[in-house]
């Protein structure tokens, strides 16, 4: 079985399970296994059938958006990773030199 690193913030909605072992031959079966064990992610995961814009999944370094997305296919050994975006923070420029 694949595996599924769940970041902190959504441990929450996994009774705080960090790893997660899921079946499927792609990336999206696997997610969806996953918010099948755990359906109080979905919303947090999925827009309808689509992965959120920010939400990145990973297998080992490289980003599904750059493979196959969701039909990226996996191998039961491969273990990926859910990597939310984060924005904020304050605005730093003008203690920067020169910023006026």
């Amino acid at each position: 079985m694949a595996s599924i690193r769940i970041p902190t913030p959504l441990r929450a909605y996994t009774g705080g399970a960090s790893n997660i072992e899921v079946v499927g031959g792609t990336v999206g079966e696997a997610l969806m296994n996953l918010v099948e064990a755990h359906p109080d992610l979905r919303v947090h995961l999925f827009n309808d059938d689509e992965l959120r814009s920010f939400v990145n999944i990973f297998i080992d370094d490289e980003d599904i958006r750059f493979m196959q997305g969701l039909d990226t296919e996996i191998a039961a050994s491969d273990s990926l990773r859910i990597i939310p975006s984060i924005a904020g923070g304050g605005m730093i420029a003008p203690s920067l030199p020169g910023w006026k």
